[in-house]
């Protein structure tokens, strides 16, 4: 094992910490403020805007109580989504308009490619609870295979961490473990433990995993079930974390592999291309201060064994206990002791799996969406930097602007009688502002398109500029709809959550394809179509012309129920796999790490106690 570096030590590797510098020295404080500045400045400026030509329209004929509902959920809505904008903005300036843009970015990503020995230790991690045993396993085994291909497979060990509940999964689990340990050429390397109660989730997995073992390795890489990772980048980022002792957490830029269901497949196709510019932008300025998706991203074990613990928050559920969404409260935390989160905007190399269905996606959103409202209690944690707690508030507000915006479209009917009888509306500036803010909404998807379009051999990537056009318009009108199924669902949720009745499980998740039947997506989405109904029914009763305009946002709720059973269909899954359309590049270049999912599992066995 590598002796523990001191502070002297780190001092003469990355210069005397100041606070000029980031811990690690790697970026001026100076330069971070500034772009911090900058982006605050333009995302005032622009939300400022916008409410101002919102107010002058909801004034036309003076100000009533509706007026002032429908501002104050304007005012919830759009930070957010003008965040996306200018992050979007920047990521493609970054990429396309900036000789060095990775290196501004993430000034540590260099150190990937230099050669040097890797000689920390780390520990691949595998959480379970209630997964299918080959899926997870056959994931494992090939991240291990990959490792074992770059020459640099006896610094890892995989310690496989179940919490699984089922008698018959954990028995499988065993079996699958003594199959993938009988693979690798030293078995002692693979710890199997399965704990009788999950308390604390997968944070307390984690946890558990540090007191155990965690003193026996520099670094840890969380996995979940349905993750992969090739052996190259993961050695990549081990490069990194050894040039830069104080960077605690370093995420990958994760992607979705292809998939058999036709809604995860256009789902992943919009995330693939919009994710890079977005990623790009906010990694600008957040810098030192970044996300933390909870896997696929290399972890530094003393810092978070020793300064990361999790509050239980002391309050009855469902926002008190336990913290369902621990990974963004971690990346705080690891900043305060002293260390660096950053995310490396990279794409490759590191994959994930999305819910096949629109109702397995909801299910998996509202257990976010919980996590996310307990950081309310957490803003006021001592000692957090600044930008950490902004992140904080940032994660509150993604899900806030949610029922904000249901909230406008329930009262839209009403709007437009008011506007009727008002003396003087402004009816072009009221199209203007609603085209415009479509557009900001839309934005972070153009600039991902327009990423493609301006990279070379991009769109041959993703096999051709028509197939690729097809595709983008194909995911546009698939995202329109799916927002307004699953924000109806978190809207309902929320405000289960102020009656204190909200309620989600941790559970394994359903992540094969398979088909949904009328009748159990009518029992999910009836309310999303009775709402749609009413408001869309209201809205032809009040103008026919403000019913057509609305269709972009209400269109979803109307179609909800035949959405469903038709992105779940195996044959439409099938048809866009045959044409190739929502493809994503794996699908044309396949990896190596995702043909080895494609074999046959090693059978199970007899491994000596």
């Amino acid at each position: 094992m590598t002796e523990r570096l001191d502070p002297v030590t780190l001092t003469l590797i990355e210069g005397a910490p100041s606070s000029s510098t980031t811990p690690s020295g790697m970026q001026s404080t100076t330069t971070l403020r500034r772009r911090r500045t900058v982006v605050g400045a333009l995302n005032l400026a622009t939300c400022g805007a916008l409410a101002a030509a919102m107010a002058w329209i909801l004034s036309a004929g003076g100000w009533s109580l509706l007026d002032g509902l429908l501002l104050t959920c304007f005012l919830l809505v759009t930070p957010w989504t003008v965040l996306g904008f200018w992050n979007a903005i920047i990521g493609l300036w970054l990429l396309h308009g900036r000789r060095e843009g990775l290196a501004e970015v993430a000034p540590f990503a260099s150190a990937g490619n230099s050669g040097e020995a890797v000689f920390l230790r780390t520990a691949v991690l595998m959480t379970l609870r209630n997964e299918d045993p080959a899926r997870a396993f056959s994931r494992l085994s090939a991240v291990a295979e990959s490792i074992a291909r770059t020459g640099h497979g006896h610094h890892f060990a995989y310690f496989v961490l179940s919490d699984t509940s089922r008698p018959e999964i954990a028995a499988a689990e065993e079996e699958a473990f003594a199959a993938f340990r009988a693979t690798l050429a030293d078995g002692a390397r693979a710890v199997y433990r399965r704990r009788e109660d999950n308390v604390g989730y997968k944070a307390g997995n984690l946890r558990d995993f540090c007191a155990r073992w965690g003193g026996e390795y520099e670094l840890m890489l969380p996995l979940d079930a349905d993750s992969l990772m090739a052996g190259e980048t993961i050695v990549s980022m081990v490069r990194m974390m050894q040039a830069y002792p104080r960077l605690g957490i370093l995420q990958s830029l994760v992607t979705g592999m292809p998939a058999a269901s036709g809604f995860a497949r256009i789902f992943q196709f919009g995330m693939r291309h919009g994710m890079r510019p977005y990623t790009m932008g906010s990694a600008w300025w957040a810098g030192d201060c970044g996300p933390f998706w909870g896997h696929n991203a290399l972890v530094r074990i003393a810092p978070f064994r020793d300064d990361c613990h999790l509050p239980v928050l002391r309050a009855r559920p469902p926002l008190g206990g336990p913290i369902l969404s621990h990974d963004q409260v971690e990346a705080a935390l690891m900043r305060r002791a002293g260390y660096e989160v950053r995310v490396l905007p990279v794409e490759g190399g590191t994959w994930e799996e999305n819910p096949p269905t629109v109702v397995d996606f909801v299910r998996r959103d509202l257990r976010w969406c919980l996590g996310n409202m307990q950081y309310v209690r957490l803003l006021g944690l001592p000692g957090l930097h600044p930008m950490s707690r902004f992140q904080l508030l940032w994660a509150i507000l993604m899900f806030v602007g949610l029922p904000a915006m249901t909230a406008m479209i329930a009262l839209s009917p009403f709007a437009v009688r008011e506007a009727q009888a008002a003396g003087a509306f402004p009816t072009a500036l009221a199209a203007g502002l609603y085209s415009l803010f479509l557009f900001i909404c839309l934005f972070p998807k153009l600039a991902g398109l327009a990423d493609i379009a301006l990279t070379r051999d991009g769109l041959t990537r993703y096999g051709g500029g028509a197939r690729f056009a097809l595709s983008a318009f194909i995911e546009i009108v698939f995202a329109f709809l799916q927002g307004a199924v699953s924000s109806f669902r978190t809207s309902l949720f929320m405000l289960g959550l102020l009656a204190g009745r909200a309620h989600v499980g941790w559970n394994g998740q359903e992540r094969d394809a398979h088909a949904l039947s009328w009748a159990t997506a009518a029992a999910g989405l009836w309310p999303q179509t009775l709402f749609g109904l009413l408001v869309c029914g209201a809205l032809a009763w009040a103008s026919p012309a403000a019913l057509l305009w609305s269709l972009p946002l209400t269109a979803g709720y109307l179609l909800a129920i035949p959405f469903a059973v038709v992105t779940a269909r195996p044959a439409f899954g099938a048809f866009l796999a045959r044409h190739r359309l929502c493809a994503i590049p794996e699908e044309f270049d396949e990896p190596a790490e995702i043909a080895a999912l494609a074999r046959p599992a090693p059978q199970p066995v007899a491994v000596a106690a």
